[in-house]
């Protein structure tokens, strides 16, 4: 009889435990989703800010208008980031990782993602289209791929290889036909668009440790930190953008539509890396990915953009493929059948 009721009392544990674990793998879902929700909602508020002055003044804004306007969403995102912490009391832990060596390697690792990757993803929206930039720089896991398989020697299986190549197929029906309109530099802007890829490929390989071991609020607000201020200092001065970045600050209007992105970014960051500590990186990052179809959704319904029919099969091949490269499906059916 009493060993009757330890098992009934054991099995209503298991039970409880189980519907705790579902509960905590949704919200982590859901929270995975959001990034990538908010992340294309971060790159589409880019593209109006783009079109708005002063972005849009002199001859060679063209080049410099994406520059400085990485620069800006960077330092918006960070200085979002920066008052959440200030509100989680997570200040001082901030001071303190700066002085480590893992909290080192997420700036040097923020300098490929900021204003290398993010300069490039801007310069390709402005010369190609946000709807056309999105899914080529979804590409970043499998140049993650790549560079941990030359670099750590690490084993490529045949789910990457194939995820790999679902991921080419999508890229060449992008690539292949130009936008509606006026864009007289698409395939440079694709060229960037790649080049984006490269640098948070590049940036995931670099900083995994290095976020592994901070806290990742504090994290991802060291790298957004980092990145502003490289990009502001270093980035602007160089392609002589100083003076644009002046007009921008005197334009609050131009000015409160890129804080608005900003907010949108540091929503997604956040978002994002509590997917990761949820339901692992590999699905985190699979769920993010999926900012290149939400960008989609959001260009045709926000901004009017035309969706070939190359474009759309393009987009769902890349994404599911670089979901592939991530994450072992097999192995995420398995979980829900246990949870």
């Amino acid at each position: 009889m009493i060993g009757q009721v330890y098992r009934n009392d054991a099995v209503t544990i298991r039970m409880k435990q189980d519907k705790v674990q579902s509960r905590f793998a949704k919200m982590g879902s859901a929270f995975g989703l959001i990034s990538g929700m908010t992340f294309a909602v971060n790159s589409i508020i880019l593209g109006i800010a783009l079109a708005r002055e002063p972005f849009t003044l002199g001859s060679g804004a063209i080049f410099v208008a994406p520059l400085v306007a990485a620069a800006m969403n960077d330092s918006m995102t960070a200085l979002w980031l920066l008052i959440y912490n200030i509100w989680k009391g997570n200040f001082k832990e901030l001071v303190r990782s700066l002085k480590t060596t893992p909290g080192r390697m997420v700036c040097v690792a923020a300098i490929l993602g900021g204003p290398v990757a993010m300069g490039c993803y801007l310069l390709g929206i402005q010369f190609c289209g946000s709807a056309y930039t999105m899914p080529i720089s979804a590409l970043c896991p499998v140049v993650g791929a790549i560079l941990a398989r030359i670099f750590m020697k690490q084993k490529m299986s045949t789910r990457v290889g194939i995820g790999m190549l679902i991921c080419i197929v999508g890229t060449a029906l992008i690539s292949f036909t130009p936008p509606e309109g006026n864009f007289p530099h698409f395939y440079l802007g694709l060229l960037f668009a790649f080049g984006s890829a490269l640098g948070w490929g590049a940036e995931g390989a670099l900083a995994t440790f290095g976020m592994s071991m901070v806290n990742p609020d504090v994290a991802i607000t060291i790298r957004e930190i980092t990145s502003g201020l490289a990009s502001t200092l270093i980035v602007v001065p160089l392609i002589s953008g100083i003076g644009m970045y002046g007009e921008l600050l005197k334009t609050p209007a131009t000015l409160l539509v890129v804080a608005a992105a900003g907010l949108a970014g540091a929503i997604s960051f956040l978002t994002w890396y509590k997917a990761n500590a949820m339901i692992g990186v590999a699905s985190g990052m699979a769920l993010n990915i999926t900012y290149s179809l939400w960008g989609l959704v959001f260009a045709f319904f926000v901004t009017g953009v035309s969706l070939s029919t190359n474009l759309v099969i393009g987009a769902v091949a890349v994404t599911l493929g670089a979901m592939l490269v991530v994450v072992n499906p097999l192995e995420v059916f398995k979980k829900k059948g246990e949870a």
